[in-house]
């Protein structure tokens, strides 16, 4: 039997969600434009201001705003995003998703992923789950294509992840 009991915790969830923000392209592509397109215009901007009524102090302003504007959108989309994240759940959602969960791998009951939660107990096919997946601090058990079990490695308190990750890796084969 494979077991782990692991923490999850806040900042677990709004990594889940960044990486999952990071991999989308059109979000990606959108970003590119606000960071590059709107300080290019702004660029342009304190040019004419420079070139046409010479006057440099108000095109330095707007040269400093554009270069600002580039590097820290992009941190400011991401602090956004984090509130975004927490304000989707209520007090009563996140008393249940945050805490200590238990994974089973029983080979009595071999056609189902037992997760013990703070919202109770679960029965996961092994037909429904998608992959497993590694990251650097983490360990993904993909539920769907949005969706996923996250193990943060440094809170495992039980059991051997990379054993477990790789026992469920070949069930979730093996039902596919």
């Amino acid at each position: 039997m494979f077991e782990i009991e692991y923490e999850f915790r806040e900042q677990d969830l709004i990594h889940f969600n960044e990486m999952q923000f990071m991999r989308n392209e059109e979000i990606q592509n959108n970003i590119k434009k606000n960071r590059w397109i709107v300080p290019g215009i702004m660029a342009l901007i304190g040019s004419f201001y420079y070139f046409y009524y010479a006057d440099f102090k108000s095109s330095a302003y707007i040269f400093v705003i554009a270069v600002l504007w580039a590097f820290l959108s992009p941190k400011i989309m991401m602090l956004d995003l984090h509130r975004q994240i927490l304000k989707n759940y209520t007090d009563k959602e996140k008393v249940n998703m945050f805490g200590t969960y238990t994974l089973t791998i029983d080979p009595a009951n071999p056609n189902y992923l037992l997760e013990k939660s703070p919202s109770g107990k679960h029965k996961m096919a092994w037909s429904d789950l998608v992959r497993v997946e590694y990251g650097k601090r983490y360990v993904y058990i993909f539920i769907n294509l949005n969706t996923a079990l996250v193990i943060p490695v440094d809170t495992v308190k039980k059991g051997n992840l990379e054993q477990f990750a790789e026992q469920a890796d070949k069930m979730i084969e093996r039902a596919a």
